[in-house]
């Protein structure tokens, strides 16, 4: 088996323990949860078999749903953005970059600037899509605005702060 594969693995579990273990119980002024485990999205590599992406996509949003008791949420809304996922890379990678169909999204491979808005925009869609099938109607439409950006803000917060770590520790290694 793949070093990369197992790596993934190891990442999706590592993000499922954190979610269900840590972040379901953070409710910053009742509107800002950390949605972390969405960061296994933006991780697929470019030319990686969509059907994989939805079905791992899926799998985490079960996953998710089962330990958060969110019965289909985190499930509808993670494949959605799997659906989005390929989609929104090729339009952030570099144009040079077409020499290399492996290429993993990372602000070492993308740059800072080109992964930070690919990230937000992953980030962003997932929020506003988990938050308007938990209303499912849009009478309080300003708890759900306050959901969608307290979470979209935690989330990318986060997320981009670990991405930043894991750049800093590759390009240290390389030196």
């Amino acid at each position: 088996m793949n070093i990369g594969v197992l790596k993934g693995i190891g990442g999706f579990f590592l993000l499922l323990l954190a979610q269900a273990l840590v972040f379901n119980h953070i409710h910053l002024f009742n509107c800002a949860t950390p949605l972390l485990y969405v960061y296994i999205v933006t991780l697929f590599r470019r030319d990686f078999p969509q059907w994989i992406i939805l079905v791992a996509s899926f799998t985490m949003g079960l996953c998710v749903d089962i330990f958060s008791n969110t019965p289909g949420l985190a499930a509808a809304s993670m494949t959605f953005v799997g659906m989005l996922q390929p989609y929104l890379l090729t339009l952030f990678l570099p144009r040079k970059s077409g020499d290399d169909p492996d290429l993993a999204p990372s602000m070492g491979s993308m740059g800072m600037e080109r992964f930070t808005w690919y990230a937000l925009i992953i980030v962003f869609c997932y929020c506003l899509v988990f938050f308007a099938l938990e209303a499912f109607d849009f009478d309080n439409w300003l708890h759900w605005l306050e959901n969608v950006g307290g979470s979209f803000a935690l989330t990318s917060i986060l997320l981009l702060t670990i991405e930043f770590f894991r750049f800093r520790t590759q390009h240290e290694n390389r030196v």
